[in-house]
Formats: structure tokens, sequence, C-alpha cells
């Protein structure tokens, strides 16, 4: 891992934060984005890395980070997309736009993130991380459009795996169920809510950022996951695939 370049498109978020400081842990060069820059620039202060505000749902802005990382570094090990949103509406609640941008937020970033890694690591090879969800194979209530979008990274994940497994670029995507991150606080911060997501969870409990961080790092290195493509890490206490007693 040591000296290996990194790109993590949503890094201020809590999954992408957390990956960000292992990633730093472990001696890798990073170039952090996301769209807030506030706490993007307070993150990359702290671990003394490059950074850049970027719309993940446009693919001139993610090819723009790909190359600076590239004319940074020298080259690309590693991208994880990790740009995500959670909509919980059934469908004939869902508007338009809300459904709109969850596709866009989740899917189509991801494929951006796809088309750009792609072609930044052609030549030598590398590892594409996207971020799916447990609800992408397990049918709970009111999640239709965000259960739609991460099964689509799913998809894309499976296809970009075979495309690009000739030219050495490794495609996976972890799967996590919920996590106590900025992004689920309207449910973590409800109490009654939170005891109903903690007992959907075999385990008993919701996830921490560092959970879903290890798999991904792990997935990220050239030499520790060198034989590993085309795969959905379940990071979710079991909810994608147990029902507790």
């Amino acid at each position: 891992m040591k000296g290996q370049v990194h790109v993590v498109i949503g890094a201020s978020g809590g999954i992408g934060s957390a990956v960000a400081r292992r990633l730093a842990e472990q001696g890798a060069l990073l170039m952090l984005a996301a769209r807030r820059e506030e706490p993007l620039q307070e993150l990359a202060d702290e671990l003394g890395c490059s950074w850049r505000s970027v719309d993940a749902t446009s693919f001139d802005e993610v090819k723009s980070l790909l190359d600076a990382a590239v004319a940074e570094f020298g080259r690309l090990d590693g991208l994880l997309n990790c740009a995500g949103s959670i909509l919980l509406k059934s469908a004939h609640l869902t508007s338009e736009d809300e459904y709109r941008a969850t596709i866009d937020t989740n899917l189509t970033s991801a494929f951006f993130a796809v088309k750009a890694g792609a072609r930044a690591m052609m030549k030598e090879g590398g590892s594409i991380v996207l971020c799916s969800s447990a609800v992408a194979q397990t049918g709970l209530a009111n999640h239709e459009a965000i259960a739609a979008a991460k099964a689509g990274v799913v998809g894309l994940m499976r296809s970009a795996a075979a495309t690009y497994a000739p030219r050495g670029v490794r495609v996976n995507c972890v799967a996590p169920g919920l996590v106590d991150s900025p992004m689920s606080a309207r449910i973590v911060g409800n109490e009654a809510a939170l005891k109903q997501s903690e007992a959907m969870h075999a385990l008993g409990r919701i996830g921490r950022p560092e959970d879903v961080a290890d798999p991904i790092v792990w997935l990220l290195d050239g030499e520790r996951s060198s034989w590993v493509t085309g795969q959905v890490i379940g990071v979710d206490g079991g909810l994608g695939s147990l029902r507790p007693r």
C-alpha cells in the first residue's frame, strides 16, 4: 500500500473520510474529492494530501479530477466512488426530481467513475471500488428508488469487471447496511427508527464507517486483493442475507 496512488470521491462523508484516514495511515498518496468544500479541505489538511471540489455526476469534472491525480503523482492505482444518498419513500410518493437525483447521485456517479477510472488505469492496471447497498438484494419497503440505483451499481460493476479484466483493472463493490454517518443522520437521530434499524441487522447494531472502510481499503490495495474482481462484498451486519431470530 505504501506509495500507491488513490483517489477517493465522496471523501467528506462518513465512509469516505474513514477510508481516506486508513489509506493515509498505510502510506498511500491521496487525492480527495467531494462536493462540499469545507469538510473536504479540513480532512485534506488533517491528512496532508491534495483535494478538489468535484460534482461526481459530471463526467468532465470526474475526468479532470483523475487527470489532476495522474499529473501530480504520475499514475493512478485505485479509485473509490462513495458519493451517495438515502431516499426512504415508496414509489408513488417519490417525485420525478427525487428519483432522478437519486439515480444521478448513486448510479450516474458510479458510471462516470468507471468511465474515467478505467481510461486512467488501462496501461498499468488498478482497482475501482463502488458502493452499492444491502437494499439492492433485499426487498425493504419504501426503498424503491435507492434500491434501483444501488442494484444498478452492482450490474455496472460486474460488466465493467469483465470488460477491463484483460487490462488489469479490477472492479468490485461493497454493499453496506445502515451506517452511522452524516448521510443517515435523520434515521440515526430518531430513537424509534434507530431501534428498528438495529433490530433488522442480525448482529444487533448498525455499522460504523470503519466497518466498511477496512474492506474497501483491502479491495483498493493492488497487492493484497490482486486476484479479486467482479465481487460484491456485503458489509452489512447480516442485513442483506440473514433474518434475525
